[in-house]
């Protein structure tokens, strides 16, 4: 790749500015490093300025454009053509990125989409080789005097470097343990012993021992006997083959030895996992109905941290559903200026439009997988906002969104996830066929029934105000900035019309739901509900 216009012009570097809010963003360096794999530009710490790097096998994506929540709000100055966005593994942050043109950001894209692929394409042993280089210039950077020692602060930062996000306790605990000359800075060999501590495995270290016996070199046949015990019908020559593939040291390898090194990379591997690497593919039949699937979920889908002063953010949506989710719950609350918002109610946390959800939603909803999204609303909003709210929905999934029953379906039974691939569906309340309300809207279920599912998640933050809030006379359900929503507790026919295959409803009771079943409706409750009902029904 080192004669790739793209990986040169990375090699040469670009003056990128980093966008993270409305001020004017300061340009700086970034530079893939000689190793292939390391991006390097300058960063702060305070006030202090200090090298810093990523590796490239920590990016999970690359978008163009302004496809990030950050460049959605702050980027506008900057052309979208300019602007990519770096999407990281873990819960590191999004890096949002402004070139000085297009073709220096079509560079980078193209370079990086490239770097990635061919990382995930190196073998295990390939990939070690390119560690020594890389953890060689992570500690060059960390090591902010130059003094060729590493104080335990200058180890945190190497840490977060590597994007290992540890406990200061128990690194400390390690940095002491390693500190053998007692002046809390490591050197030379207390470093090498430092990061080896990083990477020990224990209890792999006591199965290798027990099926290596005093020598610590596993045999062909010691192997083989150990992947028998793990229920493989493994014969001696796949033995060889996995010492072969995984085993690092040549001389070992030729004569079919393994060492502990080997044995680890081999356990880790994807061939090491407990789950069959077949499974990782849709292997089962898909042509059931829904309700005869576990459907993958996620709960305060917005939430990018704590449930009472965290942050919510779009990002969240896309990493869930990147993640595989097929559920994802929107609460929704009253906003200002008509317009609908999504946060955890009478809580700090902040605010985000409803309208970006959705489109988040439309872009990412079946990257991952193309089986059918389910939007799981919390209403809390009057029947104006609601409306607004179906709008939203039908102009931005336009024929994503399920609106009526498919054709040629029986509307009271459930279709398969094959036969709802593409589509979005919505999970809510739903008026009654025919209506029998004069206004054509109808009061939902008491808050109480509807929020069932997050009473124990209520009770262990002891949110007690909260629930004197969440539970006034039915006609006033507390808006955004303590605008009362008085209509909070009817549903807009616009609303009710585009939930149709999961009607949201107050649990019947058991006798009742298997005397009289019922597919496209849905109940929630708390696990302590179940264990009740169950226990009831004997």
């Amino acid at each position: 790749l080192t004669e790739d216009e793209d990986i040169q012009r990375m090699l040469r570097g670009s003056l990128l500015r980093k966008i993270k809010s409305r001020r004017g963003p300061r340009e700086r360096l970034f530079r893939l490093q000689e190793d292939g794999a390391t991006i390097c530009f300058e960063g702060r710490f305070g006030r202090a300025r200090s090298q810093q790097s990523f590796s490239v096998m920590n990016i999970e994506g690359v978008r163009e454009g302004h496809q990030s929540e950050g460049l959605r709000k702050y980027g506008a100055d900057f052309p979208e053509r300019h602007c990519f966005t770096l999407v990281f593994k873990g819960k590191r942050k999004n890096l949002d990125l402004a070139a000085r043109g297009e073709e220096d950001a079509r560079h980078w894209v193209q370079g990086l989409t490239k770097l990635m692929g061919r990382l995930q394409a190196m073998s295990q042993p390939e990939k070690l080789d390119q560690y020594p280089f890389w953890i060689h210039g992570v500690l060059q950077r960390a090591d902010r005097n130059k003094d060729n020692k590493m104080s335990f602060r200058e180890v945190k930062s190497m840490l977060r470097m590597i994007n290992i996000d540890m406990d200061d306790v128990y690194a400390y605990k390690l940095f002491k343990e390693c500190d053998r000359s007692g002046d809390e800075r490591l050197e030379g060999r207390e470093l090498e012993e430092f990061c080896r501590r990083l990477l020990r495995r224990p209890e792999l270290e006591e199965l290798f021992g027990r099926y290596s016996g005093e020598d610590r070199v596993l045999s062909a046949e010691e192997l083989r006997d150990f992947l028998r015990d793990q229920g493989e019908d493994a014969s001696l020559r796949q033995a060889c083959a996995v010492i072969r593939t995984y085993e690092l040291n040549e001389k070992a390898r030729q004569q079919d030895l393994m060492m502990l090194d080997g044995f680890m990379m081999y356990l880790l591997s994807a061939a090491g996992d407990i789950l069959n690497q077949e499974h990782t593919r849709v292997h089962q039949d898909m042509s059931q109905p829904l309700c005869h699937y576990f459907i993958s979920s996620s709960h305060n889908t917005y939430l990018t941290r704590n449930q009472i002063g965290g942050t919510s953010s779009t990002e969240a949506y896309v990493r869930a559903l990147m993640a595989g989710c097929r559920c994802v719950e929107l609460d929704c609350w009253e906003g200002s200026d008509g317009e609908p918002i999504v946060y955890h109610g009478h809580t700090l946390t902040s605010k985000i439009l409803f309208r970006d959800v959705i489109e988040s939603i439309r872009d990412y909803a079946f990257k991952q997988s193309p089986y059918p999204v389910i939007l799981s609303l919390e209403n809390h909003c009057g029947l104006e906002q609601q409306a607004t709210m179906a709008r939203h929905m039908k102009a931005i999934l336009g024929d994503m969104l399920l609106t009526q029953p498919l054709e040629g379906q029986d509307p009271h039974d459930l279709p398969s996830p094959e036969q709802l691939k593409g589509k979005v569906l919505v999970k809510g309340k739903k008026l009654p066929e025919p209506w029998h309300e004069p206004c054509g809207v109808t009061s939902l279920p008491d808050p109480e029934e509807e929020e069932e599912e997050e009473e124990e998640e209520e009770e262990k933050l002891q949110e007690r105000s909260s629930r004197q809030v969440r539970d006034p006379p039915r006609a006033m359900v507390l808006g955004d900035h303590g605008v009362l929503a008085k209509d909070a507790s009817q549903v807009a026919p616009e609303l009710s019309a585009v939930v149709v295959y999961c009607q949201a409803v107050p649990f019947p009771g058991l006798p009742h739901a298997l005397r009289h079943p019922r597919p496209c409706e849905m109940s929630s409750f708390s696990e302590r509900k179940a264990r009740k009902l169950i226990k009831q029904a004997g």
